[in-house]
């Protein structure tokens, strides 16, 4: 039977406000601003930017805020904000080889051109809580900019040079096509995979990529190239014939260099694993880079044995907003649900007993007549 609530929009009007309180928190402490989030948060602003699919620091700084610093609610609110609005059109392909990059580095080659740019990384810092931070530090305003003036050569184009490494996987002509705007239907083509990578958990890609080095998939993998910078985005415009850059973004890029024996076809050389998210995300680049590589297996003609290979499995689970709403529904009301069960696991138990009722019945009956026929 269904047990009805009375009360439910009060009770719920009152959880609002009382979030909204929480959220501001002691009044004692001035409130945080969207300018300090987006400028002393970037990173988290920059997660929510890439899993929320959609390239606005404001935007994402409020969400975070809204969200009281739970930043899978902000990629949520994010995501659900992204779908009012409308569709002007396409981008033109990015050129992240004229990137003009604040962090690059390889850990395939010491000395390469253009050098090693280490950037702002916490790779080099010690993992000890500092103090120091907790003083107000006054600093000059404005933020510094470090890096390349000029675009530098990309890792994998110099092992292309030499054969070395596969060409870039393309489309065969055909569409990438759009995940916002096609249901997915496996199996996917490897655009497809790599969008559906792009705005995926970065922890459940991470664990993933970190199963494929642990031997639950054939990966050997050199962080070919990381690089971190700003591109521009240009927009074809048919009234004038030609591509306008409409402004410029900030990506991570990661080119994942693996390992592969060859095959009939193909001569011994190495495979390419490939990340690029919105903002300085390195840690998702790498593991969705380590992702895409797995997913290669079947094209690559290698046994599909771990879940980090299984496209169904990855993309279906890898979207942490779906993933959301598919286990804090559990919090929603299901008493017709559960009284059902209820009624069920008593039937059961009673069947149970009552079959074991007669099971010990019919073992005493048994050993009676043993006892009997011993006499």
């Amino acid at each position: 039977m269904y047990v009805s609530v009375k009360g439910g929009e009060a009770a719920i009007d009152n959880a609002h406000r009382l979030l909204a309180d929480r959220r501001r928190g002691d009044r004692s402490v001035p409130a945080l601003t969207l300018d300090q989030i987006t400028e002393q948060l970037a990173l988290g602003v920059d997660r929510v930017m890439s899993e929320g699919s959609l390239y606005d620091r404001r935007l994402a700084a409020l969400a975070i805020k809204q969200a009281r610093g739970d930043l899978i609610e902000a990629i949520f609110l994010v995501r659900a904000y992204r779908t009012t609005l409308p569709r002007f059109g396409f981008a033109e392909p990015v050129d992240t080889g004229a990137m003009l990059v604040e962090r690059r580095i390889s850990a395939c080659y010491k000395d390469l051109p253009g050098g090693q740019l280490l950037g702002p990384t916490f790779d080099y810092t010690h993992r000890l809580l500092d103090e120091e931070l907790e003083v107000d530090a006054r600093i000059e305003p404005g933020r510094m900019r470090e890096g390349a003036s000029e675009p530098v050569t990309r890792i994998v184009d110099i092992l292309g040079g030499e054969g070395l490494i596969e060409e870039e996987p393309g489309t065969n002509g055909e569409e990438p096509g759009d995940i916002n705007q096609t249901p997915l239907e496996f199996p996917l083509s490897r655009a497809m995979r790599l969008q559906s990578l792009a705005r995926g958990d970065e922890g459940f890609l991470l664990a993933l990529g970190y199963s494929t080095q642990r031997g639950y998939a054939r990966s050997h993998p050199f962080a070919g190239e990381i690089r971190i910078g700003e591109v521009e985005i240009e927009v074809y415009l048919p009234e004038l014939g030609f591509a306008v850059p409409v402004g410029r973004v900030q990506l991570t890029e990661c080119q994942m260099v693996n390992q592969f024996k060859g095959s009939a076809k193909l001569p011994p050389q190495f495979t390419r694993g490939y990340g690029l998210v919105f903002g300085q995300s390195e840690r998702k680049a790498m593991a969705m880079a380590l992702c895409d590589r797995a997913l290669r297996a079947e094209e690559l003609g290698e046994d599909i044995v771990a879940p980090a290979q299984d496209q169904e499995f990855v993309i279906s689970h890898c979207d942490n907003v779906q993933a959301t709403g598919f286990v804090e529904h559990l919090k929603l009301p299901h008493y017709v649900d559960f009284q059902a069960e209820l009624g069920l696991v008593r039937t059961m138990r009673a069947e149970f007993e009552r079959a074991n009722g007669v099971f010990q019945q019919a073992q005493a009956e048994s050993a009676i007549e043993k006892k009997e026929a011993a006499e």
